[in-house]
């Protein structure tokens, strides 16, 4: 009886700390929305409640071309998620997503235009693209013991503009005259490298709007087995909490770091060849000058699913939704960046969400023991 009342203890105390998680998240996002309001106030305050309207609608305000424009954006969005969730797993920051991206992006477009291949075939470059850039940190990290961070900062910038070097100057630039204003068109200059889109740009009145969302579901549902239903996963799990009793357990912990970064690394390789070979926008060297936002992006994504894979879906889903929307903000009263502070205030309280679960769940430990103390014949008492 002792051993019954104890797990379904565990049970009920599992069970609020996952709701807690899920509400936790909940009010990040209403607190982050109420800021956005506010400041729509500050800047204008007549038009304040329109621009919050088309804010919260999201890709509802342009039915249905929005509702499109939100699954092209939030299926790399997934990807590069994912990548920072399953470093974040394995105890590590890959801040690096952005560099990956990139370089997934050169790697989607040079097997898409010069070698003229299927898009699956590209996607798959993509794919060992960013994951050759996302090992670099992790055998930095395993073998060196340098911060990942630092070495995955570095590689952002290297990436960028080693591939801007490769596309203005290389074959891609000689191919498609990328030194004057024009640009390559991946539907016509390789239309089999586009991912198909199954009626779906019928359906949403697109150009952009693919299987890829699809694709990235399927792949973060896989990343949530592999995480938590495989010895593989736990092992990386393992390293990430303490890779020295990792060790002593018998767990190689260099290579799962390597293999952690690395993953992580094809997963925003995959992101990118998601986005371009959809054909939702071209590289251009010119005004490449930055790193890509998806990259970053991956990061809030990641903190507001708490490193869920399945969560991240979800959370993808709403900072597109929140970004699209924030792009039909009437721009003669507001920037469209005004969705970006929405999105790093949610950002900054989920940092405090860990601490918040963990104070709340052990105050009902303690309660409940009290309640099991004072109860009668030593039973706990029922709630």
């Amino acid at each position: 009886m002792g051993v019954e009342n104890a797990t379904k203890k565990n049970k009920r105390i599992d069970l609020s700390s996952g709701v807690l998680s899920v509400a936790a998240s909940l009010i990040c996002i209403l607190i982050g929305l109420l800021v956005g309001f506010i400041i729509l106030c500050c800047i204008n305050g007549e038009y304040a409640a329109d621009g919050f309207s088309r804010i919260i609608k999201g890709g509802f305000y342009l039915m249905p071309k929005g509702i499109g424009t939100v699954l092209s954006q939030t299926a790399p969005l997934i990807m590069t998620g994912l990548s920072v969730a399953f470093a974040f797993k394995t105890g590590l920051f890959n801040i690096g997503a952005a560099g990956q991206y990139t370089v997934g992006a050169l790697g989607a477009l040079y097997f898409a235009l010069i070698l003229q291949m299927p898009w699956y075939v590209c996607l798959l470059a993509a794919m060992v693209f960013g994951a050759v850039w996302g090992a670099i940190p992790g055998i930095f990290k395993a073998y060196f013991n340098v911060n990942e961070v630092i070495t995955a900062i570095m590689f952002n910038w290297i990436g960028l503009y080693a591939v801007n070097e490769i596309i203005y100057k290389g074959v891609l630039g000689s191919m498609y005259d990328l030194k004057t204003t024009k640009t390559y068109t991946l539907r016509g200059s390789a239309p089999q490298a586009v991912i198909p889109d199954m009626g779906l740009n019928a359906v949403f009145n697109t150009k952009s709007t693919t299987i890829a969302i699809f694709i990235a579901i399927v792949i973060a549902v896989l990343v949530y087995i592999i995480i938590n239903k495989t010895t593989f996963g736990y092992e990386l799990k393992a390293c990430g909490h303490n890779k020295d009793a990792a060790r002593y357990a018998g767990i190689n912990e260099k290579k799962n770091i390597v293999l952690s970064m690395t993953i992580a690394g094809a997963l925003s390789g995959i992101g990118a060849g998601l986005y371009y070979l959809s054909g939702v926008a071209e590289w251009n060297p010119q005004v490449s000058t930055a790193l890509p936002a998806m990259g970053f992006n991956g990061i809030p994504v990641a903190l507001l699913a708490l490193s869920n894979p399945v969560g991240v879906i979800f959370a993808a889903l709403f900072v597109s939704h929140i970004t699209v929307g924030g792009g039909y903000l009437p721009t003669k009263y507001f920037q469209p960046e005004i969705a970006d502070v929405i999105i790093a205030v949610i950002i900054y309280l989920c940092a405090f969400v860990s601490l918040f679960k963990g104070v709340v769940v052990e105050a009902v430990v303690k309660r409940r023991k009290k309640k099991a103390q004072t109860a009668p014949d030593g039973k706990e008492a029922d709630e």
